[in-house]
């Protein structure tokens, strides 16, 4: 993993009330007081809630003596031939591991869905060489959850023992770390005051990591190299710089980030969850919009309202509105300076960058779903093996029409919620340059129910400007969650059906096409999508 200095390049139409901006900020000490862990920078409403989420300002010290006990223990898995590492999480649990993982170029499997077909797939793929790191905070996350009985019941039925292949991150006390405790699992208990998108450097980025053979004391060395600069209330310091354009652009209605990433490895899906989880609420918010790098300028998905990112580019690129900023250098910096520029444009929009309510919302729901039975909607019109469901029009082009005419075309956004078998065909995620092509707006693409910790609390907290298109689909074959009284498929299917719901009743247009075979339908919806 290389270390690269830091850089970022920011073009700002504005630059008068930028600087303004950061005059009042570096007045304010804002840098230092969140390094130094201050709760109240957010207001009276979020000093609770904050008062035990910042701890991840001292991570890239406080962690170091993780590092030798993970090397010590993949020493000793792989001396028992154990190479082989899953990661069962959600949301912060698994998006960090992952471009840990691809930016080190070490395997890593994410398993990060109820889609019982990727389920499947993850469970037959080298049972006897895996390492299961179970990650939650929480230690309740019914996927994740899931996901462990379904682990647990497959290493017992090929005569192995659990103990020697399931690692367990969550906080202390949760109820996970009880079990997993009581069943003789290896328990990594993680900082209790760090929220799971602002987790990276915490357990919950480095066990699965580490295990894998990711250099993680060269990434905590790397974030280690802007922990000053950081923390400095002066015009040089770079989360400050990014944190107070992104608040400044909101306030001039551009709320739309366009990440393009050159690396390719992942880091626009980690930022994604950053910012739209932390600033989509009370109506407001920031929405990232990841695109490959490329495209980013071949079709230009830059509009009015759009900050255009260029993530390892050099400069700042030209975006139609005249946002626009170029950030580079290693990840483990970029890691901690784009969670001090969240934190920092949370404060100027005036909202608690540390709490997600409206997920909790769509879980609750979710959870009704599953109790009533999701899948008892009927279709309103069914074609070619698709179902729709939400439409009054006759045909499934014209029910794809009637949700885009509802698209705001000056600050509207479409979101598309795949709820497939994303190792299976992961070719779907060409719809949302389809969409972005068709519309001219900005296009947001989610694997569900991964997204549900993520833009998904945008979706429902932040401005009611998106229209959404949900895609799910009927499993190859389904599988029972053990111990429990629903099958993976039943899961997801309600957690679809509870995500739109709450959806529908904030008034966000919802689309739902339902798939008799993913693997076949995508010619079909490019052609109603075109």
């Amino acid at each position: 993993m290389t270390s690269l200095p830091f850089g970022a390049t920011l073009a700002v139409p504005v630059q008068r009330e930028f600087e303004q901006a950061m005059h009042r900020a570096i007045e304010d000490r804002v840098a230092s007081r969140i390094a130094d862990q201050d709760p109240t920078l957010w207001g009276p409403e979020a000093e609770s809630e904050a008062s035990v989420r910042l701890a991840w300002t001292s991570l890239p010290t406080s962690s170091r003596p993780l590092v030798d006990e993970i090397e010590a223990l993949r020493d000793d898995l792989v001396s028992r031939g154990l190479d082989h590492v899953v990661l069962c999480g959600m949301g912060g649990s698994s998006l960090a591991p992952e471009v840990i993982c691809h930016t080190a170029g070490v395997e890593l499997t994410v398993l990060d869905s109820s889609q019982p077909d990727m389920v499947r797939r993850a469970l037959a793929d080298r049972l006897e060489r895996s390492v299961v790191v179970v990650s939650s905070k929480s230690g309740g996350t019914v996927e994740t959850d899931s996901l462990k009985r379904g682990y647990e019941q497959a290493v017992r039925s090929a005569g192995l023992d659990p103990a020697d292949h399931i690692v367990v991150v969550t906080d202390p006390d949760s109820p996970l770390d009880q079990e997993a405790s009581e069943a003789g699992y290896r328990v990594f208990r993680a900082d209790p005051d760090v929220g799971g998108r602002y987790s990276a450097l915490t357990a919950f980025g480095l066990v699965p990591a580490g295990l894998a053979g990711a250099p993680i004391g060269e990434l905590l060395d790397d974030a280690e190299t802007v922990q000053a600069s950081v923390a400095a209330d002066d015009g040089d310091n770079p989360a400050l710089r990014l944190g107070v354009m992104l608040g400044v652009a909101n306030r001039h209605g551009v709320d739309k980030l366009v990440l393009a990433d050159q690396s390719r490895h992942g880091l626009g899906d980690w930022i994604e969850q950053l910012v739209a989880e932390s600033t989509g609420k009370q109506g407001r918010g920031i929405l990232p919009v990841v695109v490959p790098f490329e495209n980013a300028f071949n079709f230009n998905p830059s509009t009015a309202d759009s900050l255009l990112v260029a993530l390892g580019g050099p400069n700042a690129p030209e975006a139609q509105s005249g946002w626009s900023a170029g950030v580079r250098g290693g990840l483990g910096a970029q890691m901690l300076v784009w969670e001090t520029a969240v934190a920092v444009a949370g404060r100027l929009l005036g909202i608690n960058p540390f709490d997600q309510p409206d997920v909790e919302s769509a879980k609750k729901a979710a959870r009704a779903a599953l109790d009533g039975g999701s899948n008892s909607e009927q279709p309103d019109l069914e074609s070619e093996g698709v179902a729709a469901y939400g439409t009054t029009a006759s045909d499934l082009r014209a029910a794809v029409d009637e949700l885009l005419a509802s698209l705001d075309l000056f600050h509207g956004y479409v979101g598309v919620q795949a709820y497939v078998d994303r190792l299976g065909v992961p070719e779907y995620a060409a719809l949302r340059e389809d969409l972005a092509k068709r519309t001219g707006r900005p296009v947001t693409f989610g694997w569900g129910p991964r997204f549900l910790h993520s833009t998904g609390q945008y979706h429902k907290g932040g401005p009611a400007t998106g229209v959404y298109l949900q895609l799910t689909c009927d499993p190859v074959d389904d599988l029972d969650v053990p111990g429990r009284d629903f099958t993976f498929g039943q899961f997801i299917a309600s957690q679809a059906a509870g995500d739109a719901q709450v959806l529908r009743k904030s008034g966000r247009p919802v689309l739902r096409l339902h798939l008799s075979d993913a693997s076949t339908a995508l010619p079909v919806l490019r052609e109603l999508l075109s």
